[in-house]
C-alpha cells in the first residue's frame, strides 16, 4: 500500500493502488490528441488506477471502484492487468466478503472489471451502487462479462442518493452515460470527471474518450466549481497522488 488513508468526517479513507502503467497500443495517442487544445507534449502519459476503501466509524466498508481486473479482463487490450486490488485489500488488513457497499462510479473496463472474479461477485457480500443510466448504456463485454454477474446484487440508483451512512452519489455524466461520483464529507472521489491535471486549470479541456464531449465539459466545470468553491478534497481515479485539496 503506497499511499496513507486519511479520515474525513469520522470515516476513514484509503487509496487502494490497482496498476501503474500507460495506456496500451489498443487506444494510445499523442498527449494533444488525447486532450485537444491543452497544448501537452507528447511523453508517455503513465497512468495510476486507485480504487478507494472507506471504512465509517461503526467500521462499515465501501469500495469505489474495483480496478482493472485479471489477465483475462476486458480491459486486458489496453491496461496494465492483472489488477492488485485484493493484495492492497489484504494489505489493509480486508477481506472482499467484509466489504458491503461497492460504488462503481462507471463502467469503463479499469473501473468496473473488479468487480467479478471466478465468474461471480468478487465482493459476494455487497451491493454494487451503478445509475440507472449506467446500467441502461451498458453493452459488449462489460454487460456480458460484469453486469450480467453481478445482477442479482445491484443497487441501481437514479440521481444523487445517500448509498451506506454519510456516504454519497451524485451523478455526474457527460465521460459516460451513468458516470456518477462519490462523497464522504468534503471529500469527493471523482472516477474519470477529470483525467488529468491540465484539466483542473481548464474544465473545458476534453478528453478523447469522452461519450459526450460536451455533456462532460460542462459536468466537469459545474462540479469542479463547486467542489472549489468549498475547498473540498479530490481522490483521483489516475493522477499520480490519490489526494489533491482543491
Amino acid at each position: 500500500m503506497p499511499h496513507q488513508p486519511i479520515t474525513v468526517s469520522g470515516v476513514e479513507v484509503t487509496p487502494l493502488c490497482d496498476a501503474v502503467g500507460p495506456m496500451g497500443a489498443a487506444i494510445r495517442r499523442p498527449l494533444d490528441e488525447m486532450f485537444p487544445g491543452s497544448g501537452l507534449q507528447d511523453e508517455p502519459w503513465v497512468l495510476h488506477f486507485h480504487c478507494y476503501l472507506l471504512r465509517d466509524a461503526a467500521g462499515r466498508l465501501t469500495l469505489v471502484d474495483t480496478g482493472i481486473g485479471g489477465h483475462d479482463s476486458p480491459a486486458s487490450s489496453w491496461a496494465p492487468v492483472p489488477g492488485t486490488l485484493a493484495g492492497e485489500l489484504a494489505a489493509a488488513g480486508v477481506t472482499p466478503a467484509e466489504i458491503s457497499t461497492v460504488i462503481l462510479t462507471h463502467l469503463h473496463s479499469d473501473h468496473a472489471s473488479g468487480a467479478v472474479t471466478d465468474g461471480g461477485p468478487a465482493f459476494e457480500n455487497a451491493r454494487y451502487v451503478l445509475q440507472q443510466d449506467e446500467l441502461d448504456a451498458a453493452k459488449g463485454a462489460m454487460l456480458d462479462q460484469v453486469v450480467a454477474r453481478i445482477k442479482d446484487r445491484l443497487h441501481v440508483v437514479d440521481g444523487d442518493a445517500e448509498v451506506a451512512p454519510g456516504i454519497h452519489v451524485h451523478s455526474a455524466p457527460g465521460h459516460t452515460p451513468g458516470h456518477q461520483i462519490a462523497r464522504t464529507g468534503d471529500l469527493a472521489m471523482t472516477g474519470d470527471l477529470v483525467l488529468h491535471p491540465v484539466q483542473l486549470a481548464d474544465p473545458s479541456i476534453r478528453y478523447l474518450y469522452d461519450d459526450d464531449h460536451e455533456a462532460a465539459g460542462r459536468t466537469r466545470a459545474e462540479v469542479l466549481g463547486g467542489l472549489r468553491a468549498e475547498r473540498a478534497i479530490l481522490a483521483t481515479a489516475h493522477f499520480s497522488e490519490p489526494f489533491l485539496r482543491l
